[in-house]
């Protein structure tokens, strides 16, 4: 049987094909702190979970090269599925609910898989929060990834050094396709170093301890707000002070966390004051969401100007977006229907990325064949490249229109503005 952290040209081509497809579900995407990757060791790496498969597919894009996932054991059942996800470097991981024979038996040989293969260059991805949560917070990291790491150690620290290293994606909308996302490699835990540094230590006080650390270091990572009764008001507070004008995502993220700190404190300060306005800042985000304006039109200095500009670029954009629209109704079609039927709406992303991935080729091929049947070459060849980015256009036109609206009912909502103004005073 062949080993999961062999030469793989199906996993590299497709890769390369799945990459191509995830660039275009972000706007903007961006990738910091590789250089905090050690290159001499073993390597694990723990990411925040908030996003649903979306998560995976920005780690994905964010590194080249192999690597190795774990999935719930349940998927791998189908025996043609299961050697096509381990192909796609997956391994299945048991829980309680598989049965405890399962978890004690199959996930010693699963986990000893996965050390072998990272010793031989394959890291390990893994999501220690356990299950996604669409909030900019971070829930009680599981120990597996501790065990894991110590097995690790146990087993080829004298060849290799074992390292956690911690992984903050940001997104700009956790729900909506075509938004934003940071990825930011941070500080690696040295795990073989740290074991020996702690070897009186015991085994539960060593994991009480990496845990609390590479805690520290995923809210470093992203815009942390704790989760209690004050999360929503931080966080719209945060995103009209810290959203405009465009900058750089780590721009953005760092400007985030600053008015984060400032609210938190203020709310440790000075308890009363901080308790009404988070309540006043509630009660002006029901009114907001009730009338339908985006935080982000609230958030510009000049939602007027910007209405006006806005209305000049969709003028000028909507005879290409009648053709691109027509042209990118199945793919918008079917992923609307599935969403629309979804309980979790955490999934959003991932349903428009796996359906575009799976349209986009099949609308690419139709699209160019009636092209070069039926124009000439040249006609072809322009043609084929707007059916490349039609619906990439058609998706961010529509965001588009909806921020342009939005900003035309702030414009004109008088009262709403007063109540924001009013907020500013306190």
């Amino acid at each position: 049987m062949s080993k999961i952290y062999d030469k793989d040209w199906f996993y590299r081509a497709l890769k390369f094909f799945v990459c191509r497809h995830i660039r275009r579900s972000f706007k903007r995407y961006h990738v910091i702190g590789k250089e905090n990757i050690p290159d001499d060791g073993i390597l694990i790496f723990g990411i925040n979970h908030s996003n649903a498969l979306t998560d995976a597919l920005a780690i994905i894009l964010s590194s080249p090269g192999y690597q190795l996932f774990m999935a719930r054991a349940d998927i791998f059942q189908s025996k043609i599925w299961g050697a096509v996800l381990r192909r796609l470097k997956m391994l299945p991981i048991y829980r309680m609910r598989d049965g405890i024979d399962a978890v004690r038996d199959k996930n010693a040989a699963v986990i000893d898989e996965a050390i072998e293969s990272m010793y031989h260059g394959v890291p390990l991805y893994l999501f220690p929060e356990a299950t996604h949560r669409a909030m900019h917070s971070l829930r009680s990291l599981s120990k597996g990834i501790f065990h894991m790491a110590f097995q690790a150690d146990e087993k080829y620290g004298d060849k290799k050094p074992v390292y956690i290293v911690p992984v903050g994606i940001e997104y700009g909308d956790f729900f909506r396709f075509r938004s934003t996302a940071l990825v930011s490699y941070g500080e690696p835990i040295n795990v073989t170093e740290y074991l020996k540094d702690n070897i009186s230590k015991s085994e539960p006080e060593k994991l009480v301890e990496l845990k609390e650390i590479l805690t520290g270091r995923l809210t470093s990572l992203i815009s942390y707000i704790p989760d209690n009764e004050d999360y929503d008001a931080i966080w719209e507070l945060t995103k009209i002070h810290a959203g405009q004008p465009p900058v750089s995502l780590k721009r953005r993220r760092d400007r985030n966390q600053r008015y984060i700190r400032k609210y938190v404190d203020f709310s440790k300060k000075e308890p009363e004051k901080a308790k009404t306005l988070f309540e006043k800042v509630m009660a002006f985000t029901k009114h907001r969401r009730e009338k339908k304006i985006s935080v982000i039109s609230v958030s510009k200095r000049r939602p007027g100007w910007n209405m006006l500009w806005k209305t000049l670029m969709i003028i000028l954009g909507f005879p290409i977006l009648m053709v691109s629209g027509a042209v990118s109704i199945p793919i918008w079609g079917v992923a609307s229907t599935v969403i629309n039927r979804l309980k979790d709406k955490a999934f959003s992303n991932s349903v428009n990325f796996v359906v575009e991935l799976l349209m986009h080729p099949l609308m690419m091929a139709v699209g160019t064949t009636l092209l070069f049947c039926l124009t000439p070459w040249q006609v072809a060849v322009i043609g084929t490249v707007f059916i490349y980015y039609s619906y990439v256009f058609t998706f961010d036109y529509y965001q588009y229109i909806r921020r342009w609206l939005s900003d035309i009912r702030w414009t004109f909502n008088r009262e709403l503005r007063d109540e924001f103004n009013g907020l500013k005073k306190l």
